[in-house]
């Protein structure tokens, strides 16, 4: 029987040290393999930073080799005539800035303004909605301040009055949204226009140049050619930009019109329904 009991504790003595190696061993490995993932996961930073140490420079390189380009290619179209293009250019854009922050002041909530219009004039409170309507800006506040003022006095508040007073502020309020607008068409067929004169000038300076050599190789024709390409290039992406912004100019522009043709129908009900209004 001690000789079993024996067995026994020698038999889980072994087991016990064998299974306190093997532990040993697997915290030395997984020790080992997070001082590798460290050392991996460091040197992968590393490289990181260096690619992107790298990349920074590359881009500042190929945004002023972009810059200097243009530059070149605006000097090489001749500095003199391309100052008109750029001319066109700015002046374009500041007609198109223009009318933008215009159009974008002018746009309101027009249905919650007709609803809070609607509720003054249903409570009787005319120079209420007169006061709301001038502290309110746009046209359709501009066209519903006039209906309200002739539905105020007591010798225009008659219903066909009203109705041609309000056609004929939407057409003033019309007005002025579209102003400043022929400035911008104007432009946009100079610029083209202007390319299209540096193409013929180039021409003209590629045949004075082959009279003088008294030849018509390609290196003789190539200097006035570049000038006559480089003038069409530019005059037509100044077209281009100031084309963009102009039909989303006219976008802005029936938008709010369709806006005011809403609210003078809105208008000409409450002025129907009022008391104050002369059937």
């Amino acid at each position: 029987m001690k000789k079993l009991f024996a067995i026994v504790a020698l038999v889980a003595a072994c087991t016990f040290g064998a299974t306190s190696s093997l532990r040993a061993q697997e915290d030395v490995a997984e020790a080992t393999e997070q001082v590798d993932t460290a050392a991996v996961d460091s040197a992968a930073v590393d490289t990181t930073a260096e690619e992107e140490t790298v990349a920074a420079p590359v881009v500042e390189e190929e945004s002023e080799s972009i810059f200097k380009t243009l530059k070149t290619k605006y000097i090489e179209g001749g500095a003199g005539f391309m100052s008109l293009v750029a001319i066109a250019l700015v002046l374009g854009l500041a007609f198109c800035i223009e009318r933008v922050i215009y159009l974008s002041l002018a746009q309101i909530n027009t249905r919650k303004f007709t609803k809070d219009l609607a509720a003054k004039v249903a409570a009787g409170d005319l120079a209420g909605a007169i006061d709301f309507c001038k502290g309110t800006r746009g046209p359709v506040a501009q066209v519903s301040r006039k209906a309200m003022e002739c539905l105020a006095s007591t010798d225009r508040n008659d219903i066909g009055t009203i109705e041609s007073t309000i056609n004929m502020e939407a057409e003033v309020q019309g007005s002025y949204l579209e102003q400043n607008c022929s400035w911008i068409t104007l432009f946009i067929a100079m610029a083209p226009s202007l390319g299209f004169l540096g193409t013929v000038i180039g021409m003209v300076m590629a045949f004075d140049d082959i009279q003088r050599a008294g030849d018509i190789s390609p290196t003789v024709v190539a200097g006035g050619m570049k000038v006559a390409l480089i003038t069409t290039i530019f005059g037509i992406i100044v077209a281009l930009i100031l084309q963009v912004f102009y039909n989303y100019i006219l976008a802005k522009v029936e938008s709010l019109t369709s806006n005011m043709e809403e609210a003078a129908q809105e208008l000409l009900t409450m002025c129907v329904q009022s008391d104050k209004c002369k059937k």
